[in-house]
C-alpha cells in the first residue's frame, strides 16, 4: 500500500492566478480548532487583527499587538494544513517606514510558518509593498474601509458613497498592484466602486462588505456562525451558534445545581 501524498499548502502563485473564477473562498481564524475546521474548505485563512475586538474584547483593532498576531497565528498553523495561511500586521508595526515593516514582517513570517502578511494602506503604502516583495514577504494589500484608520475616517463608514472619490479608491488599489501586492481585500465600498476595483487590477480583489464580483469573498468566521453580537450589514450568518451554545451552557448549569451531572457514564469506578 503507497503512502498517502502529504497535503501540499495553497500557495502564493496559485492565488495571484484566481484572478476570475473560480472564487477564492477566504475566511478568518484565531485559533488551532477553528482553523482546522476552515482549514477543508477555504483557500485562505486570515489571522485577522479583528481578533483584538472577537477574542480579547478589545474596543477596535489598534491596540492589537506584534505578539498577539504571532501567538494567533502560530496556533492557525498548527491547526491548519492546506489553506494558505495570512497575517495582518497590526497597527504601528509597519507605516513608520519600509524598514521597520521588513523587519516586523519576517519576524512574523519566521516564527509562525505563515505564507503571506497583510497590511493596510493603498498608495501610501505602495512603497513599503514594494520594499518587502523585493524582499521576499508576499504581500496582501487592503484597501477601501481601512480598520486600522477609523479614526481617521471617523468610524466604520462606507468608502465610495460619493461617485467623485472613486477616482482616488481605484489608484489605492492599482498602486498596490503594481507594487507587487498578490491580492487586495476590498472592504465597506460601494459595489460600483468595488466593480471598477476589480476591472482596474490585474491581481484577484477579496471582497468584504463589497460586491459579488470580485475575485473572492472574505468574512469574520465568528460573525457568519453567529457567534458576534452585532453584526456589519454585508454579513449573512451562515450559522446561529451563539443561542444553541448559551442553550447548552444553561443546560450543563441546571445539571451541576440538581446534581445530575455527573452522571454514572462520566464517573470512574
Amino acid at each position: 500500500m503507497s503512502a498517502q501524498a502529504p497535503v501540499r499548502r495553497v500557495t502564493v502563485p496559485q492565488i495571484a492566478g484566481r484572478k476570475g473564477a473560480p472564487p477564492i473562498v477566504a475566511l478568518t481564524a484565531y485559533t488551532a480548532p477553528m482553523a482546522a475546521l476552515v482549514d477543508a474548505h477555504a483557500d485562505v485563512i486570515l489571522v485577522g487583527d479583528s481578533l483584538g475586538m472577537v477574542i480579547h474584547g478589545l474596543p477596535s483593532t489598534i491596540g492589537v499587538t506584534l505578539e498577539m498576531m504571532i501567538l494567533h497565528g502560530q496556533a492557525v498553523m498548527r491547526g491548519s494544513a492546506r489553506a494558505m495561511v495570512v497575517i495582518d500586521m497590526p497597527f504601528g508595526s509597519y507605516e513608520e517606514s519600509p524598514q521597520q515593516a521588513f523587519r516586523n514582517a519576517a519576524r512574523v513570517m519566521g516564527e509562525t510558518g505563515c505564507g503571506a502578511v497583510k497590511l493596510e494602506g493603498g498608495a501610501r503604502m505602495a512603497p513599503t509593498i514594494r520594499f518587502l516583495v523585493d524582499r521576499g514577504i508576499p504581500v496582501m494589500a487592503h484597501v477601501g474601509l481601512t480598520p486600522q484608520a477609523t479614526n481617521v475616517m471617523g468610524g466604520f463608514r462606507t468608502q465610495g458613497r460619493d461617485e467623485a472619490s472613486w477616482p482616488a479608491h481605484v489608484a489605492d488599489a492599482v498602486a498596490v498592484a503594481e507594487a507587487g501586492a498578490f491580492s487586495v481585500v476590498v472592504e465597506g465600498v460601494m459595489e460600483g466602486l468595488a466593480d471598477r476595483i476589480t476591472e482596474a487590477v490585474a491581481i484577484p480583489t477579496i471582497g468584504i462588505g463589497a460586491s459579488a464580483r470580485c475575485d473572492g469573498q472574505i468574512l469574520v468566521l465568528d460573525d457568519m456562525l453567529g457567534l458576534s453580537g452585532r453584526v456589519p450589514r454585508f454579513v449573512r450568518k451562515f450559522g446561529d451558534l451563539g443561542p444553541r451554545a448559551e442553550a447548552a451552557i444553561a443546560d450543563y448549569a441546571a445539571a451541576v445545581r440538581d446534581r445530575s451531572f455527573p452522571a454514572a457514564d462520566q464517573l470512574y469506578r
